[in-house]
């Protein structure tokens, strides 16, 4: 029953395929035709950002038991700040590649 078991790495909520179908447009009341509202990027980078939030806090938890010693499970601690690490590390490169790709968008011209 391992804490971190539990917490997947690409959490994201209600994700929807690639190819998965787009949702109906509607006439909203100013007359403009509009889509049914879906989780957008913000939410899915906030999805992002609490997954590596919640590792870190599984990490914390199983290390703060092992320093006080309410736990033998040192190899638990370890791989749950491995996992945590890893979380974070992915965390920044999608940053960076935003980051990128929105330099690559500024710079190219109209």
């Amino acid at each position: 029953m391992s804490p971190i078991g539990s917490i997947s790495p690409l959490q994201t909520g209600a994700m929807t395929r690639i190819d998965a179908p787009l949702p109906k447009p509607s006439i909203g009341q100013s007359g403009v035709l509009t889509a049914a509202p879906q989780d957008g990027f913000g939410q899915v980078l906030d999805n992002l950002v609490g997954t590596v939030v919640s590792k870190e806090n599984a990490s914390n938890d199983i290390t703060r038991k092992v320093l006080l010693g309410d736990s033998d499970q040192l190899h638990q601690s370890v791989i749950a700040m491995q996992e945590s690490s890893v979380a974070f590390s992915m965390m920044i490169e999608v940053r960076n590649k935003l980051v990128d790709s929105y330099q690559e968008l500024m710079r190219m011209q109209v």
